[in-house]
C-alpha cells in the first residue's frame, strides 16, 4: 500500500489489510510512505500495533512511480506483490480470491474491480455523466491495461520491468506498465470477483475534479500510445492519437449540444466526460501534460 500524507485513514486502512493476512497464510502488508519525510511511520506503526506481517519503508524521491518500484524491489523477485490504495477498502475476501485466480490460470497478472463509495450525495450531473463507473468484465477476461489500485504482479513473470520515472508525477506509469507488461506476452487476468471500494472524499465528487480526471485519463492513454511506440513509426502513433482524440472532442461536443437542446442531464454529462478526454488525448499526443503528483 503506498501512501501520501493521508495519516488519518491509515489506522482503518492498515486494520482492514491486516485482516485480510489472517486468510492468507504467510501474507505480509508493506507501506510505502512517498512523502519527503517519513510523515507516515509513527501512524503505522500503532496501526499495526506489533505485527511483525507489518512493515513501513520510507520512499523520499517524488513520484508515483518511484513509490511503485520502491514496492516492488521491496518485495523481491519471487513476490507476489498486490497493490490497494490507501483510500481503498477491500471486500471480504478480497485478498485470497485474487490470489486463487492468479493460481489457477498462471497469469502475470490478475486485476480487479474498483467500485465507489461516496463521503456524501455526489451531484446528480456527475452520476449521469458515470464518471466514477469503471469498466469490468467477466472473470478470467484478458485485458492489456490496468491501474495498480487493484493489481497482483507475479514478480517471476514481471522480472526486471518497472514502472517509468517519466510518467511518475504525471500519472500512466501505471499504463505504460501493463501495457509493456503485456506486450512481452504477460497475461493479465479480470477476476470479477475481487473488488475494492474507493471512498471518494466530498472534494472530489465536483465537477471542476472529475473535469480535470477526465481529461487526464485521455492525456494518460495517448502519452502512453505515443511513447511505446517505436521512434520510426512515433509520427504515426502521434496521428492515430490525435485522430482518436478529434473523434472524440467532436462527438462529445455534440452530444453537450444535444443535452443542452433536449434539456437531458445524462447526455450532457456524458458529452463533457468523452469531450474532455478527447481534449486529454490531443495534448498527450503532442507531449504536453499536467503533473497530477506534483509537490
Amino acid at each position: 500500500m503506498l501512501t501520501y500524507r493521508r495519516p488519518e485513514g491509515l489506522a482503518e486502512a492498515v486494520g482492514m489489510l491486516r485482516a485480510q493476512l489472517d486468510l492468507v497464510p504467510g501474507a505480509r502488508l508493506l507501506v510505502v510512505d512517498n512523502d519527503e519525510q517519513p510523515s507516515a511511520s509513527s501512524a503505522v506503526a500503532e496501526a499495526a500495533g506489533g505485527d511483525v506481517r507489518v512493515r513501513y519503508v520510507h520512499e523520499p524521491t517524488p513520484g508515483i512511480a518511484a513509490a511503485r518500484n520502491r514496492a516492488l524491489d521491496e518485495a523481491g523477485p519471487e513476490a507476489v506483490v498486490v497493490f490497494i490504495d490507501d483510500d481503498e477498502q477491500p471486500s471480504e475476501k478480497w485478498l485470497p480470491t485474487l490470489l486463487g485466480c492468479w493460481e489457477e490460470t498462471g497469469a502475470a497478472a490478475v486485476v480487479g474491480p474498483v467500485l465507489s463509495r461516496f463521503e456524501g450525495e455526489p451531484d446528480p450531473w456527475i452520476t449521469a455523466g458515470g464518471f466514477f463507473r469503471r469498466l469490468r468484465h467477466p472473470t478470467g477476461t484478458v485485458v492489456t491495461t490496468a491501474a495498480t489500485n487493484n493489481l497482483l504482479l507475479d514478480m517471476a513473470q514481471v522480472g526486471s520491468l518497472r514502472f517509468d520515472f517519466g510518467f511518475g508525477l504525471s500519472g500512466g506509469s501505471d499504463t505504460v506498465f501493463t501495457r509493456t507488461l503485456s506486450a512481452d506476452g504477460g497475461r493479465i487476468v479480470w477476476c470479477d470477483e475481487a473488488p475494492v471500494h474507493d471512498l471518494v472524499p466530498v472534494g472530489r465528487a465536483t465537477r471542476e475534479w472529475v473535469r480535470s480526471r477526465a481529461s487526464r485519463i485521455g492525456n494518460s492513454d495517448s502519452r502512453a500510445q505515443v511513447y511505446l511506440t517505436p521512434a520510426p513509426r512515433r509520427l504515426i502513433a502521434r496521428l492515430q492519437a490525435t485522430a482518436r482524440g478529434l473523434v472524440r472532442v467532436l462527438g462529445g461536443g455534440s452530444r453537450v449540444v444535444l443535452g443542452h437542446l433536449a434539456g437531458s442531464q445524462t447526455h450532457h454529462a456524458r458529452g463533457t466526460r468523452t469531450l474532455l478526454r478527447g481534449v486529454g488525448m490531443l495534448r498527450g499526443a503532442w507531449g504536453s501534460y499536467l503533473t497530477e503528483y506534483a509537490r
